[in-house]
């Protein structure tokens, strides 16, 4: 049961809605159109015009215990892979960085294929910087994973890794010394049944009790602190956000996700 404002609120594009509405058949009778075609209209626009950022939705800390203390580095992105007119933002590097937790796993006998992610003992891509291997686990006293301690491939940024050594996959990552807090919401369908008013069954019967998720603590490119509410991102790996234009502190509504993963 969406309405415009919520839409809009969400980060639903005005141009986007136009172009849905564009796509539609005049016809003289009632008919019912598959939500999937609205989302397409919504991931097309958004790919081709929202800002790429990092955000870590569940952080773990990882130390590279071999690079230095004190040493910072600054990597320089692109805002967006196929528009030079969005700009370049720049990600701090350092010692200490956060990973989400979802993409580390002490499972050594996952596969490659099946775990495209961090393992220890094996390596992983860090977005837009080093390699690095996993080598170590520190849990606190009820035994739960607090801290990786990792090591860094060197002269892995922007360049091949060394004869011998392949990186299972590629990870999003914000500096642990420089991001913002943030929370982010996350919604799902508000019915967990496709037509939740037929029959005699009340369609209160069938709320999707997990059409809202607030999940806070996250970590954010610290350049993003400052975003607007018209302002769209999408947030590497996770999905299309932008910031909640009634809230006061920093709180991102997740307009949609990077595919459809929705069940009935």
């Amino acid at each position: 049961m969406p309405t415009i404002s919520g839409l809009r609120r969400r980060g639903v594009t005005a141009a986007s809605i136009r172009d849905f509405c564009d796509s539609l058949a005049v016809a003289k009778t009632d008919g019912v159109v598959d939500m999937a075609q609205f989302e397409h209209f919504i991931r097309d626009d958004l790919n081709n015009n929202a800002r790429r950022a990092m955000c870590v939705i569940n952080p773990l800390l990882v130390t590279l215990a071999n690079y230095d203390v004190d040493k910072r580095e600054a990597f320089v992105v692109s805002g967006h892979p196929n528009r030079d007119d969005l700009g370049e933002r720049t990600l701090p590097f350092g010692r200490q960085i956060y990973i989400d937790r979802n993409d580390f796993s002490e499972d050594i006998t996952l596969s490659r294929k099946k775990f495209k992610r961090l393992v220890i003992g094996d390596y992983v891509r860090l977005r837009s910087a080093y390699i690095i291997r996993a080598d170590e686990v520190i849990r606190d006293s009820a035994g739960e994973i607090i801290e990786i301690v990792a090591a860094i491939v060197p002269d892995t940024v922007g360049q091949d890794a060394p004869e011998g050594i392949k990186a299972r996959g590629v990870v999003h990552w914000v500096s642990a010394k420089e991001n913002a807090d943030c929370s982010v919401k996350i919604y799902d369908r508000l019915f967990n049944n496709a037509a939740p008013d037929a029959g005699d069954a009340s369609f209160l019967d069938h709320i999707n009790p997990q059409s809202l998720t607030v999940i806070s603590g996250c970590k954010i490119e610290a350049g993003l602190s400052q975003a607007l509410a018209e302002d769209h991102y999408q947030f590497e790996r996770e999905g299309y956000f932008c910031r909640d234009s009634k809230a006061t502190e920093l709180v991102f509504n997740c307009t949609i996700g990077l595919r459809d993963n929705w069940k009935a």
